[in-house]
């Protein structure tokens, strides 16, 4: 094996994924503990001066006790490189995640001991099907009143209808949980020492009794394919199971995956390096007023100082200075492997969605854009700072925390959002970050749309519907319909254009 190929197998990139509240940035803080990231778990509900959660760094998430944004970790455990991705659990900020999820191996499933399989989780679980990307399960509380661990499993296998392999079990429930039982190396995992008469003990022979007697053994292949996932039980906030996801991780977790682009598959062994921006933040070091691509390392190797063309406009980026991220601490990179997510500093050039290259001219494909649910219009409260004001919701559309359409009509900016706790990021976001506070107000339309179609056709289209004409942030024409009928309607009327509810630059969108 090639030294380059050992570095990008040792890559573990992964996302956590959760109904909100289910644990996931709980679980998160003690796999960075455990892994040596950092000495002190912070509390998602911690009051006052305790330490703050370290994953969560926007005001308003640690305001509201959510993640509104996709963190970004990396760390080493057991000769192994973990980038670790955060996902924000709501579903208002579900473009972040599906974008994050374009950029990961593997995902770890958080469930609610109590609840089961919520409805984000279903979600979050459809969209990792579609990428063929395995899962790990991690029931989380089991510290406190939960189903039974039998009932859980099940619920797994028919509502996602994926095989259930408990790799470790539980000993004990809710204030009794005292630790696991690992399947694979017979051992136990106690947070205490009890004697083998203790009832705890005794219950737990009996259920692994009828564990290997009806449930399958976990296999690496059935997990790789996608359609098996090996089950771990535990509590975060006790630091129960954590260490059982990390040595599994280790053991099996997929490395780095090829990926797919618009001419080609490419291979993370190839010697040549190419990445993908899955994502953008801006601000996170107000003072500097600074602007990050995430970039997920797809193939061969990134070196600090090099350059990469542009996919998109054929430009020379230079690398001068990549980095490593934990939350908001970051550190140089002076080398990056394919699996790796590493940070660009840039001045607006690069966008979600683009495909560096050393020389070849591809684009890496699947990073969506969804026509929003929500339009509201914009307005400013002081008029002397319109300027201003385009030029914050061009970065922050360009981020991805809304869609911006700019009417043709010449009117106001309209936002588009798929949830309302979208608007109140991006309120709070003018006027912390760049000092512009902003209303919203209604708009006629319901609906958005992007259109193509012969050159001739869509000139003709949009001359038409000039009123109900706007561009999005990449300048592309999107037609805004008051009502679901009006855009059947009109689909109807116009035969020679295509309406679509998906843009991919690089790839067919799925038409509406």
């Amino acid at each position: 094996m090639t030294a380059l190929a050992n570095e990008i197998r040792r890559r573990r990139t992964f996302a956590i994924i959760s109904h909100p509240d289910a644990g996931k940035t709980t679980l998160t803080e003690r796999l960075l503990v455990a892994g040596g990231a950092i000495q002190l778990a912070g509390n998602v509900r911690a009051k006052g001066e305790r330490r703050r959660t370290r994953s969560d760094w926007m005001a308003i998430e640690r305001d509201r006790g959510i993640s509104v944004v996709t963190s970004v970790m990396t760390f080493e455990y057991k000769d192994c490189v973990f980038n670790l991705l955060d996902t924000p659990g709501h579903e208002d900020f579900s473009e972040d995640t599906y974008r994050t999820l374009t950029a990961v191996d593997s995902a770890v499933m958080v469930i609610d001991a109590a609840k089961g399989i919520e409805a984000r989780t279903r979600k979050l679980f459809e969209i990792c099907r579609l990428r063929d990307i395995p899962i790990i399960t991690f029931i989380n509380k089991m510290d406190r009143e939960a189903q039974d661990p039998f009932a859980l499993l099940d619920e797994v296998a028919n509502t996602l209808a994926l095989d259930t392999a408990p790799v470790t079990w539980p000993v004990g429930r809710a204030a009794d949980f005292i630790g696991t039982y690992d399947l694979r190396l017979q051992e136990y995992r106690l947070t205490q020492q009890v004697p083998e008469s203790d009832p705890r003990m005794q219950g737990v022979a009996e259920e692994l009794e009828l564990v290997r007697a009806a449930l399958p053994e976990f296999e690496v292949e059935g997990f790789m394919e996608g359609h098996l996932t090996p089950v771990f039980f535990g509590a975060a906030i006790k630091d129960i199971g954590v260490t059982d996801l990390l040595d599994a991780l280790s053991a099996f977790g997929p490395p780095p995956r090829a990926q797919p682009a618009d001419t080609r598959i490419v291979s993370a062994e190839e010697e040549t390096a190419t990445a993908l921006v899955f994502k953008i933040q801006a601000n996170m070091d107000p003072n500097h007023r600074d602007r990050i691509a995430f970039a997920r390392v797809c193939s061969g190797k990134i070196v600090r100082g090099m350059r990469m063309k542009q996919a998109r406009t054929g430009k020379q980026i230079p690398l001068h200075a990549p980095q490593f991220f934990f939350a908001r601490d970051r550190q140089l990179a002076e080398e990056a492997f394919a699996g790796d997510v590493v940070g660009i500093p840039n001045h607006g050039t690069l966008r979600i969605g683009d495909t560096l290259t050393e020389e070849e001219g591809l684009n890496f494909t699947g990073v969506p854009y969804f026509a929003p649910e929500i339009l509201r219009r914009v307005q400013i409260k002081d008029a002397m700072k319109a300027k201003k004001l385009k030029q914050a919701l061009q970065e922050l559309a360009e981020e991805g925390v809304v869609q911006l359409f700019r009417p043709r009509d010449g009117s106001q900016p309209i936002v588009g959002v798929v949830g309302v706790l979208q608007l109140d990021v991006l309120m709070a976001r003018l006027a912390n970050e760049y000092g512009v506070p902003i209303t919203f107000d209604q708009t006629p339309f319901s609906l958005a749309r992007w259109v193509s179609g012969e050159k001739a056709a869509l000139e003709k289209f949009i001359d038409a519907q000039r009123s109900a004409m706007a561009d999005d942030v990449d300048g592309d024409p999107v037609f805004l319909a008051s009502s679901a009928f009006m855009m059947r309607r009109t689909a109807e009327l116009s035969p020679d254009i295509t309406f679509r509810d998906v843009k991919d630059m690089h790839a067919d969108a799925v038409s509406a």
